[in-house]
């Protein structure tokens, strides 16, 4: 399982490399001043959740990608039949139980670490739907699934409804194919890729029919869970010019706005109006990026829950944090539930971790732009909308105490610019010079610094 993970994190993160070159230079902007608005609210938010959480983890494997008959190490079926392990699949419905489900536990924690938003996976590749959708009874709250008589059935309401409850924004994770639809993999064919698996021009009813199933199933979920904020669409290959997989996005979208008026859409991967911001998959990327954007990121494991996964640690999480606000973005980290309804304790453990050192810190990051030089060395730099700038060393893993100075490279300040450590209200002394300004650290506050991980330089 450990190689599984490792080689599905190598592919997962060259995959996300090669979705973020593809966009780089092509970001198209909103044009709806509510969208445009919502978007610089986003932009304040800087770190959200996602969950991928679905009946396959029951069986701790990648989520949905087993059932596509693409050869990938990472995705490799546990039994080779293939008609009798797709149907093996589809009967997780019929024993996801998840007793200890409790949305308001991991709402209070995501809240406690900082975070300021939640994705949640409604519906992934594979069709099975974490909601009471009236479309098909491939769902949670089918008689066929036990926890449907659970009153928390409605899963993605409940988890709507619990963030909500702690002022986090909601944002809906939708997968435009569905590869239990009729409409999108007709039994009638074989399958032979994650595509749309018959010619759309020889079957434009029945390709019609999965776009009315797929407008009818996010019109439910603008409809009926309250107020959403974002709309993140994955499956980027169901595009018009790939094959004609026209879901007619102009139309969704509009719809969508109709229920939620400034809805951030993010259609991942297609470029055009209907991607509000952009999303590298698992990786920090290289350069200041001038766009909205936001890094999706596996804290522990993989996307769905594993088990035995072993979670990135507090200094690693912070500093990436800290590196991809310094660029621009926001970083939405992927925590995956397990088959009984919970979270790993190594996940509360960091998200604990993370919460300490947001309390002094968070300022830096709330709120603040991209700000040159952006990161230089072991500093990354981030400023507020007063113009207070912040300096954030980035200590490598055996540093446990500030260094003595700190060199802001490219960084000028200016006599009578007062400058401090977060936690501390002490004055610092500093000299500009030729490369930039050397900061000194009184050896009080460098032995006992007040977080650890990362150390702020507040500069006014």
């Amino acid at each position: 399982m450990k190689n599984g993970i490792l080689l599905l994190l190598t592919l997962l993160m060259t995959i996300g490399h090669s979705v973020y070159s593809q966009q780089e230079e092509q970001y198209f902007p909103e044009q709806d001043p509510l969208v445009i608005q919502k978007l610089d609210q986003w932009q304040d938010l800087k770190f959200g959740l996602l969950m991928h959480w679905g009946a396959y983890s029951q069986w701790g494997i990648v989520e949905s990608w087993s059932i596509c008959s693409e050869d990938e190490d990472w995705c490799r079926r546990k039994n080779p039949d293939y008609t009798a392990y797709k149907k093996e699949y589809e009967d997780l419905k019929n024993t996801f139980n998840p007793i200890r489900f409790d949305p308001e536990k991991w709402a209070k924690a995501a809240k406690e670490a900082g975070m300021k938003y939640v994705v949640f996976t409604t519906k992934h590749h594979d069709g099975f739907c974490m909601f009471d959708t009236k479309t098909t009874s491939y769902k949670v709250t089918d008689p066929g699934c036990p926890f449907s008589i659970n009153p928390k059935a409605n899963i993605a309401k409940e988890i709507f409804s619990a963030f909500r409850e702690e002022g986090l924004w909601t944002g809906a994770y939708f997968s435009k194919p569905d590869w239990h639809s009729e409409y999108y993999w007709c039994p009638n064919f074989a399958t032979p890729d994650r595509n749309v698996n018959y010619r759309i021009d020889r079957y434009p009813d029945r390709w019609e029919q999965f776009v009315q199933y797929t407008h009818k199933q996010i019109d439910e979920l603008m409809t009926d869970y309250g107020k959403m904020d974002i709309l993140w669409l994955d499956g980027g290959w169901v595009e018009k010019n790939n094959r004609g997989q026209d879901i007619r996005m102009d139309e969704l979208v509009a719809n969508a706005r109709k229920k939620q008026p400034g809805l951030i859409v993010v259609d991942r991967a297609v470029p055009g109006i209907n991607q509000n911001y952009l999303t590298p998959e698992n990786q920090v990327p290289k350069n200041y990026i001038p766009y909205p954007w936001e890094s999706c990121i596996i804290a522990g494991g993989g996307w769905a829950w594993v088990p035995d996964a072993k979670f990135m640690s507090p200094r690693k999480a912070i500093q990436t944090l800290v590196e991809i606000v310094s660029k621009g973005g926001n970083l939405l980290l992927n925590i995956g539930p397990g088959p009984d309804g919970t979270w790993d304790p190594a996940a509360y453990d960091l998200l604990d971790n993370i919460g300490k050192w947001m309390k002094v810190n968070g300022e830096a990051i709330y709120s603040t732009r991209a700000v040159k030089p952006y990161m230089t060395g072991k500093v990354a730099f981030t400023m507020g909308k007063t113009g207070t700038e912040y300096a954030i060393y980035l200590p490598d893993e055996n540093e446990k105490t500030i260094p003595e100075k700190i060199m802001l490279n490219e960084t000028f300040l200016k006599p009578g610019q007062k400058v401090t450590l977060m936690g501390s209200n002490t004055a610092l002394k500093y000299r500009s010079s030729g490369d930039g300004t050397v900061v000194w650290i009184p050896r009080e506050l460098a032995e006992k610094p007040y977080c650890e991980y990362a150390w702020v330089l507040k500069i006014r």
